[in-house]
């Protein structure tokens, strides 16, 4: 190929040279005064062919050497690290960024049609302001953020990437290095494993990536919160509020979802109650908070409210689900609904009261004492209370034998 570095050289003057690469936190390393070692057009890009600067670093003690891969241009249509190649904002491979996104990818990849694209790409690219392409470029920069890329993203920079390569020496048992050795002294994965097998290729052009298709299974099972079916429900559940929370945190960030009727913390469980005036506001809330929102440094926990309409039917359990079972026998029932009793606190039989109440407004429904069962041939009635046709003593205590009373009839 005319551009590649074993050519001719008439083609010089397109070839990249760069001052520095274009790096991620991760491959870059946590040493601010990293030392790189710079090579004019010292390799190929391994994507379009063509010579350009170099760069070589270690990341990190205890770290391998890394060396840019791609060249700024090739980086810069897909905003990808020249090493990694993954993308520069999510640290996500560009498989799972285009299908979050919806990008098609328009690069070119036959030889001939490659040149000429790459050609026309970097006109482009010296004419934008910050060197990234529109949309004919295909980079994550010029598309809104995804929701499934915002739970997939790494926020920090994962080091363990840098490590060193497993040593082959000390697998066959034959390193003689010691502690010595830059290799790591570790047992091989297992070499049907996937992930062992990655092209760069494959990763840059986003089909069949092995650690794309990973993040993606994992997507699949990650947690959802699903609205609940009742409607009338506009509560969420927020926990791990902590003890310093303060209601003005909480509304400052609810309140872009939509009108707040009211706010209820309740400091000794942690937690507290939103609720929005309208359902499509608290969906909006819930879709947008969940397992996203991050106050003071606490993670925030979101759930529905349960509705607090539905009673539970006398003689049966309600479950959260919503399913009903039989009482377990031997233990108590559930009390009686204050309706039910309609202030019969004793639960004693209806009867009609002899002596009606001069406030007939706040006179019981029940009298307080059930009609006593008939007295006995041999018991005296109760003068006054009891006569001849009446009912007899219901409550033990009230019955005057008990009480040292002896019955004695007059005999002549």
């Amino acid at each position: 190929m005319a551009l590649s570095k074993s050519s001719n050289t008439y083609g010089r003057t397109s070839w990249e040279d760069s001052e520095f690469p274009i790096l991620c936190p991760t491959c870059l390393g946590d040493n601010p005064y990293v030392r790189m070692m710079k090579e004019k057009f010292g390799s190929e890009c391994k994507i379009c062919v063509r010579p350009f600067t170099t760069f070589r670093w270690c990341p990190g003690a205890r770290m391998r050497f890394k060396k840019t891969e791609i060249c700024q241009t090739c980086a810069k249509l897909k905003n990808v690290c020249q090493t990694c190649l993954l993308d520069l904002e999510y640290g996500l491979p560009i498989q799972v960024r285009d299908q979050a996104l919806n990008i098609k990818d328009n690069i070119a990849k036959s030889d001939v049609n490659k040149e000429y694209f790459i050609q026309n790409a970097e006109k482009q690219l010296s004419a934008t302001d910050h060197g990234v392409p529109g949309a004919s470029g295909g980079s994550g920069k010029s598309h809104p953020p995804s929701d499934l890329l915002m739970k997939l993203a790494r926020t920090t920079p994962y080091y363990r990437r840098n490590l060193p390569h497993i040593c082959s020496f000390w697998v066959k048992g034959e390193c003689k290095r010691g502690e010595e050795c830059p290799y790591r002294h570790e047992k091989p994965t297992d070499p049907d494993d996937p992930l062992a097998d990655q092209n760069i290729k494959d990763r840059y052009y986003g089909t069949n990536d092995p650690v794309a298709e990973k993040l993606m299974r994992r997507a699949a099972t990650l947690p959802r919160l699903d609205p609940p079916e009742d409607k009338s429900i506009t509560t969420l559940y927020v926990g791990n509020i902590g003890e310093k929370m303060l209601e003005k945190e909480l509304r400052d960030h609810f309140y872009q979802y939509g009108e707040i009727r009211s706010i209820t913390i309740v400091s000794r469980q942690q937690c507290a109650f939103v609720t929005y005036v309208t359902r499509s506001a608290a969906e909006l809330a819930a879709e947008g908070t969940f397992n996203k929102l991050i106050i003071q440094n606490r993670r925030l926990v979101i759930r529905w409210g349960k509705s607090q309409g539905k009673q539970n039917v006398p003689g049966t359990t309600n479950t959260e689900g919503g399913a009903r079972f039989e009482p377990v026998p031997g233990l108590p029932r559930a009390l009686p609904h204050p309706e039910e009793l309609e202030h019969n606190f004793f639960n004693l039989a209806p009867t009609n009261n002899p002596y009606p109440s001069p406030y007939p407004q706040y006179a019981p429904t029940y009298s307080m004492m059930a009609p006593p069962p008939n007295p006995t041939p041999n018991q005296p009635a109760l003068p006054g209370f009891l006569g001849e046709g009446q009912p007899g003593i219901h409550y033990p205590s009230q019955d005057p034998t008990r009480l040292g009373a002896i019955n004695k009839t007059r005999q002549t």
